[in-house]
């Protein structure tokens, strides 16, 4: 296959930023017309306001209709995944009142609203306002919710993380009042003089090519998957003391099954700043991927491309003359873990936190786990601070001792697990929303990997494995959203029920993983996973994890030695079916 003829033509999408007066477009007429929906236009640059237009595949097929029900999916921006005790419930009671009665956790530390009606949008979105939260930026061709590391142990490096985190969520923030005068005031804005016309000093008319995303890792913490993002920064620290950051550009996920000239990429280490050069570093990156970005075709308009395309030398270079100096050469680097934070754990300050493990990140009641009413209950009568984690789950903080049993024992009363009493395949699993409301999706994943982990857990179980650590993820589609192509195991979805099956990364998110086995249909994705395990547990080498092992065979030899032992099997059945006739 050869790559697709460039064109220097901006895509439709520029061409309706450009026009909509700093995101405005003729949203607000549409949001008081007679129809459930907006138009193309509307649907583009509600992203920047938080907002995507969906709609449920599901009831399409029991309709037997192509018409569509549309609803729409809000999503928060939560730097850093930091909440109140009250931000917490405001969002559990905007999800009852307005959305499908569930909160959705991402990987970015955010919450997302699924199920709102256009009428209730406006409703939606004061409450959000009214407990001093947002969904601005939070999706959209801007810098989208910054994550770092949310463990809230006393440590003047994790509090100093945190406080960079929401400074550069504020320097780039996008500044135009049409959010407010859309969703919160209701009328526009007066601009103060003598400023006669609104100004993006950083995004310009027409924001970024792309999307653009931003995470911070702790000295050794890699559990935001510091590689897989636009902008990567490592803490570096002596002692209680930040020296600054190493600084990672060029990180994405996503790709299409059938470009060739898409791909999954993990970021290059360019240097180190200072806590004091931070902010302007971050900023004169986002300006090269502005100004030079890919505005003709939005599979190649990540910032990964630019880097593949120019190299880093160029890149490094084109940041350096904006900034008017040179980066320093980068720190070493600590070992990195992908680190859950589950459990019980002394804060260091007299306090505890309490990491849950959320399945898939949907926080909702369902038979005898009533997840939602019980961490309501508990953030009810105990105040915590809440904070959400990049794999899914939630950190519920600042607890006094005295109160640990009560707190165990109010979870129990509502059927939730401490994270020890779950397997450690499912606390290390992670998948997208897909079916049936995201638009992108081809195949099954949040509704599907409850069963494959079950699945796996048996086959683990009976290869002595269960207790064997190692990363599994899957995605409804290529666009890597709960980023698979670290994981030491991913499932990525192919077509209708069918999905490629990746080995090879590492879990702690700084190898990419490798495609095995392509179009594997759900019921045959253990089936297939199998002889591998078997392999692993039968060839590794001392303390190796699943993912490293299958790096160090290499697929092809992967797939070699499984039809090797598959050829075996099948001669062995064929010679005992003879000697019974």
């Amino acid at each position: 296959m050869t790559a697709r003829p460039k064109s220097n033509a901006p895509s439709g999408v520029e061409a309706i930023k450009a026009a909509s007066h700093h995101l405005r477009g003729t949203l607000a007429e549409q949001l008081h017309n007679s129809t459930d929906h907006f138009d193309e236009s509307g649907k583009q640059l509600l992203k920047f306001h938080g907002l995507y237009q969906q709609d449920d595949r599901d009831q399409r097929k029991v309709a037997r209709t192509a018409e569509k029900t549309h609803s729409f999916m809000l999503r928060t921006r939560v730097p850093g995944g930091v909440l109140t005790a009250e931000q917490y419930l405001a969002h559990d009671d905007l999800a009852q009142r307005y959305a499908n009665g569930a909160l959705r956790i991402t990987t970015r530390q955010c919450f997302q609203f699924h199920g709102i009606l256009k009428g209730d949008l406006q409703a939606t979105m004061r409450g959000l306002n009214d407990a001093l939260l947002t969904s601005l930026g939070a999706c959209g061709d801007v810098v989208r919710n910054v994550a770092c590391c949310p463990a809230p142990l006393h440590d003047p490096i994790r509090r100093q993380i945190q406080a960079v985190t929401r400074q550069i969520s504020d320097h780039l923030l996008p500044r135009t009042r049409a959010y407010h005068e859309l969703w919160i005031d209701g009328e526009k804005v007066a601009l103060d003089p003598p400023q006669q016309e609104e100004v993006e000093p950083i995004y310009g008319k027409t924001y970024l090519p792309r999307k653009f995303k931003i995470a911070i890792a702790y000295p050794g913490d890699n559990c935001v998957d510091v590689y897989t993002q636009d902008i990567g920064l490592v803490a570096i620290a002596h002692g209680d003391r930040l020296l600054g950051f190493n600084v990672i550009v060029g990180g994405g996920m996503g790709m299409n099954h059938t470009k060739v000239d898409t791909f999954p990429r993990l970021g290059d280490l360019i240097g180190f700043v200072t806590p004091e050069q931070v902010l302007s570093v971050v900023e004169a990156i986002v300006l090269v991927q502005r100004d030079y970005g890919n505005r003709s075709d939005r599979k190649h308009a990540r910032m990964k491309y630019l880097l593949h395309e120019w190299g880093v030398a160029r890149f490094v270079a084109t940041v350096e003359e904006r900034l008017g100096w040179t980066l320093a050469p980068a720190a070493p680097l600590p070992h990195l873990e992908n680190e859950l934070h589950h459990g019980w754990h002394a804060q260091g300050d007299g306090r505890w936190f309490l990491g849950l493990s959320v399945e898939n990140g949907r926080i909702k009641d369902e038979g005898d786990l009533q997840l939602r009413s019980g961490l309501r209950a508990v953030i009810e009568q105990f105040r915590p601070g809440v904070r959400l984690t990049p794999n899914q789950d939630i950190l519920l903080t600042d607890i006094a001792p005295g109160d640990i049993p009560a707190i165990n024992a109010l979870l129990a009363t509502f059927g939730i697990p401490l994270p020890s009493a779950l397997s450690v395949v499912q606390r290390h699993a992670l998948a997208c929303v897909a079916l049936p409301t995201c638009g992108l999706a081809l195949a099954e994943a949040e509704r599907a990997l409850p069963d494959v982990i079950d699945a796996l857990e048996v086959e683990l179980a009976r290869l002595g494995l269960a207790e064997e650590p190692f990363t599994v993820r899957m995605t409804g589609c290529p666009n890597g959203c709960a980023r698979p192509y670290v994981a030491d195991l991913a499932f990525v979805g192919r077509s209708a029920d069918a999905y490629v099956v990746y080995v090879g990364g590492a879990s702690n998110g700084t190898r990419l993983n490798q495609p095995y086995k392509d179009l594997v249909k759900r019921e045959q994705l253990i089936e297939t996973v199998r002889p591998l395990l078997e392999l692993f547990r039968s060839r590794r080498q001392p303390g190796e994890r699943f993912g490293d092992f299958c790096h160090r065979i290499g697929v092809t030899a992967l797939q070699t030695l499984v039809n090797s032992t598959l050829s075996e099997e099948e001669a062995h059945v064929a010679v005992d079916a003879s000697v019974a006739l």
